[in-house]
């Protein structure tokens, strides 16, 4: 039987890195490591790091290897949990100026039932954030 796993990062491939990242700090509450690094050509993409799980963000003309094998913007579909009522995730992304794709609606997630909003990153990635809260 295979141990039980954990997701520990994802890429997402951006049109305009710095816009991404501002996005994902201001909107998700993403930490941004290695930018300066980044910038200066010292690293080869800059991270957001949530708590024990990390966004690497690649240019598409990035040279990280190993990578996908067609990396493009607007592919990515990211669910993440949000820790209190649904009405305040759709009100937090109001404040932010994203607007709602869809919801709040019913969605069945890896933990059982919930409310979600759906929402675009700047590269047109979907994005949902679903609540798990009773109070919804």
């Amino acid at each position: 039987m295979p141990p039980r796993l954990r997701v520990d990062h994802l890429v997402v491939v951006a049109m305009d890195v710095e816009r991404t990242l501002d996005f994902y700090e201001r909107v998700l509450g993403a930490r941004v490591q290695n930018l300066e690094a980044w910038r200066d050509g010292h690293a080869k993409y800059p991270v957001l790091h949530f708590q024990d799980w990390k966004i690497n963000v690649h240019s598409r003309e990035t040279t990280a290897a190993p990578r996908a094998r067609a990396p493009e913007p607007g592919s990515v579909d990211l669910c993440l949990v949000w820790p209190g009522p649904i009405a305040e995730a759709a009100s937090h992304l109001a404040a932010c100026g994203v607007p709602l794709e869809v919801g709040p609606v019913g969605r069945e997630g890896a933990a059982g039932p919930g409310q979600s909003v759906y929402f675009r990153d700047p590269d047109r990635n979907l994005l949902e954030l679903i609540s798990y809260d009773a109070s919804r």
